[in-house]
């Protein structure tokens, strides 16, 4: 996808980032958390891996994707980006047809204004974002608006429900987690080329952070697959090791830095195919994309299942509610769908047993004449705390 015409400020933001990306990205290949997905003799995922992301909030495991997968999921985002409607709040895409959103009660799209920050500054997503990024102007034919997420992953991307099933990544989760491990959320960030917008600093989660039993996995984490390579122009920015501290000050990060450039971030910038697994409670957020650059990024988000069980929380939608052992099951289901899809595709690699559903193979066996009554609404039941 083409980038729209560079303007003034455009290229001015892309200036002042020089330096902070030079210097960030020469720290973030400095740090001894990225490599190939590995395993110890037990099957368990290598524990090198497991404390290097403790140590650091995030680790990148390289090459987990290969051409053929990428391919497919490629395929399947510029599928459902031609399905979106033409602007929000219209049902009729770019081709005068009906829109993808029309399918589910839930909306698909999420449209953002080309490099603005929506959230920072404002009360929106339970004021987790206190600070405004910068808001460089977009080019003179940017679009009114431009996709910046996609909402249900595995209801909308067959390629998206098999990568839900990967043994790898479903390993890595238990390893976190633990076995009854939770899935939260299924969400796609895009970040076209001269148009994506920031996502202001924050620390994800609401729900635990005075708890006398929190600790520093108490909000779970992001498997976040990159289908495009990952560049510190385009990417998630994160401050390593403050997902052990609490709820941060993040306005007086900022001030201290002298501008939302804060002075220990680094990118987490990675290749094509790669997975970062990054603790949501790490200080995080990205800048407008004014480079030449795509981003997507396929996330999953998982719990440790007593951090969920019986939790009373406001939902970014404002919505309270409670998440019981019956909605709990309900959402987790999904994952031993999305294993049995994947072994389907891929009958040659070993397969994930999901402890949740052990020994309930039969039962949930992923087939296309199941998929409205499975898949139709599944995203109603997400959990976000």
């Amino acid at each position: 996808m083409q980038s729209p015409a560079e303007n003034n400020e455009a290229e001015e933001h892309a200036k002042t980032m020089i330096d902070y990306i030079n210097k960030g990205e020469k720290a973030a290949y400095g740090l001894a958390n990225r490599g190939p997905i590995k395993f110890g003799p037990d099957g368990c995922l290598d524990p090198d891996i497991l404390e290097a992301y403790w140590r650091y909030g995030y680790y990148v495991l390289e090459g987990v994707v290969d051409d053929l997968e990428l391919a497919d999921l490629r395929v399947d985002i510029e599928r459902v980006l031609t399905m979106a409607p033409v602007e929000p709040e219209t049902d009729i895409d770019a081709h005068g047809r009906p829109a993808l959103n029309l399918q589910f009660e839930k909306p698909i799209f999420r449209f953002t204004k080309p490099l603005s920050d929506p959230l920072g500054g404002t009360d929106l997503n339970n004021g987790r974002h206190p600070v405004k990024m910068l808001t460089p102007k977009a080019g003179t034919d940017a679009p009114e608006w431009t996709v910046s997420l996609l909402d249900g992953n595995l209801q909308i991307m067959d390629s998206a429900l098999r990568l839900a099933g990967h043994p790898g990544l479903l390993k890595a989760a238990e390893a976190i987690c633990g076995p009854d491990f939770v899935p939260y959320t299924d969400v796609t960030f895009i970040k076209e080329p001269g148009l994506g917008p920031s996502v202001a600093w924050h620390q994800d989660g609401s729900t635990h952070w005075n708890d006398d039993d929190w600790d520093e996995g108490a909000h779970g984490f992001n498997s976040m697959t990159q289908l495009y390579p990952s560049t510190a122009e385009n990417c998630v920015w994160v401050i390593p090791g403050s997902h052990k501290s609490g709820k941060a000050d993040i306005k007086q990060m900022v001030a201290q830095s002298g501008s939302e450039r804060i002075d220990s971030a680094i990118p987490m910038v990675c290749k094509a195919g790669d997975v970062i697994l990054m603790n949501r409670q790490l200080v995080h957020g990205s800048f407008a994309n004014t480079s030449q650059h795509r981003r997507v990024s396929i996330n999953s988000g998982f719990f440790a299942k007593k951090k969920v069980l019986n939790v009373t929380t406001k939902l970014l939608s404002g919505v309270v509610t409670t998440f019981d052992e019956a909605r709990i099951t309900r959402r987790s289901r999904i994952i031993a769908l999305a294993i049995d899809a994947r072994q389907q595709k891929f009958p040659k690699e070993p397969r994930y047993t999901y402890e949740p559903f052990a020994g309930q193979e039969n039962e949930n066996r992923w087939h296309e004449k199941n998929r409205q009554q499975l898949l139709k609404n599944y995203n109603l039941d997400n959990m976000y705390i």
